[in-house]
């Protein structure tokens, strides 16, 4: 156990306490844990660089730990129906499995999350080349990307809520990108169970910018094991086809009558082998860019928890962990197989530098990349 959860139970444990002598010495006071941040060192990358971790703590005990490295949601701890807290996400005991990651758990994805064809994508009449590490395509922002950097950490406190605000300087060139990018990620937990991610950045030369979460979610658990039980709703009535290396072809189809029509809740493995391996997808939003809305509700029945999705992205990623294989051990020495946990990534679409018809990805000097995500918890 680490040192910010012995020393949340420990807070508890008074809490207790003190509410047993209120019940006998006087009318019994409900007691209200005020929101906290806190700071440990993690460990190190091999050139000596820190790698710290925040613990932030709302006033009803739920716990979201993060971490420099890749500006990474590390944990998630909420309660289940029964009121039992329990960690949510898929991840690493110790800074080693963090540091090589190969499935991304919790990291900041960018400058561009998703593919981008060929490596390729033309601006204001000129070809910039990128860094291919998906066979003939670029993923995720490269073979370093976002994912793999440290970035600057400032804890925030505050009455009502905790935050902590990440910074990274990306050069021109990196990756392959165009213009030198200050990006910042805002991680938020509120007093209402709420987490919220926001996402801004600027750059200097006109550049593509796409940035979201890649968080294996488990409502049931990390241990639970897979999650084709888990009920999903999508507010989305179109999809993005795809050929056999997830380059989507251009066209925006309707979800009715296929495998992929969640707009009804639908348990993740309903309808799973229909897909040829599991989803991979990219959905259009019914939300209009730009306009916070509702795009997806997650609900695991075996424990009841149920969160809520919010965003203003255009589009959102469903990832059913297909390439999990056994091969990563995580939290507690849990072995991750295939469909361990489901992402959900809000994005501007895939390959939308090449795809003047999707949602533009431009960002030009004078303006501001604002992008938020907000993951609200309830239980059933």
């Amino acid at each position: 156990m680490n040192a910010s959860k012995l020393g949340l139970l420990t807070v508890v444990a008074c809490g207790a306490m003190l509410a047993s002598c209120a019940s006998l010495f006087g009318p019994r006071r409900e007691i209200v844990l005020r929101p906290s941040v806190g700071k440990a060192p993690y460990g190190e990358l091999p050139d000596g660089s820190p790698v710290d971790l925040y613990t932030l703590t709302n006033a009803l005990g739920m716990q979201v730990q993060l971490l420099n490295y890749g500006a990474t949601l590390a944990s998630v701890e909420v309660p289940d129906r029964h009121g039992k807290m329990g960690d949510v996400t898929l991840g690493y005991d110790a800074v080693e499995g963090w540091l090589k990651n190969p499935a991304r758990f919790g990291s900041t994805i960018g400058r561009y999350a998703n593919r981008i064809a060929r490596g390729t994508f033309t601006l204001d009449g000129q070809t910039h080349t990128l860094t291919l590490n998906a066979g003939e395509n670029h993923l995720h922002g490269g073979a370093r990307g976002f994912d793999k950097v440290l970035w600057h950490a400032q804890p925030i406190q505050a009455a009502t809520a905790v935050a902590v605000r990440f910074t990274y300087l990306s050069k021109d060139g990196e990756e392959g990108y165009p213009g030198t990018l200050s990006a910042t990620v805002l991680y938020t937990l509120t007093n209402n169970n709420e987490l919220k991610i926001e996402y801004t950045a600027t750059t200097d030369k006109p550049t593509v910018v796409n940035l979201t979460n890649h968080t294996y979610w488990n409502l049931a658990g990390a241990k639970a094991g897979d999650v084709l039980g888990h009920i999903l709703t999508l507010f989305a009535d179109q999809y993005t086809p795809a050929d056999k290396a997830l380059i989507p072809t251009g066209e925006l189809k309707p979800v009715l009558d296929t495998p992929f029509d969640f707009t009804t809740p639908t348990p993740l493995g309903k309808r799973i082998a229909e897909t040829g391996g599991g989803y991979d997808t990219n959905f259009v939003l019914r939300t209009p860019p730009g306009r916070i809305g509702l795009a997806a509700r997650l609900y695991a029945p075996r424990s009841g928890r149920l969160m809520e999705l919010l965003t203003d992205q255009p589009g959102i990623q469903l990832y059913t962990g297909n390439y999990l294989n056994g091969s990563i051990t995580g939290r507690d020495g849990v072995t991750y197989r295939k469909q361990a946990g489901v992402c959900l990534e809000p994005q501007c679409f895939p390959d939308s530098p090449n795809k003047p018809h999707f949602p533009s990805p431009v960002l030009r000097p004078g303006e501001t990349y604002k992008r938020t995500i907000l993951y609200r918890f309830t239980t059933r």
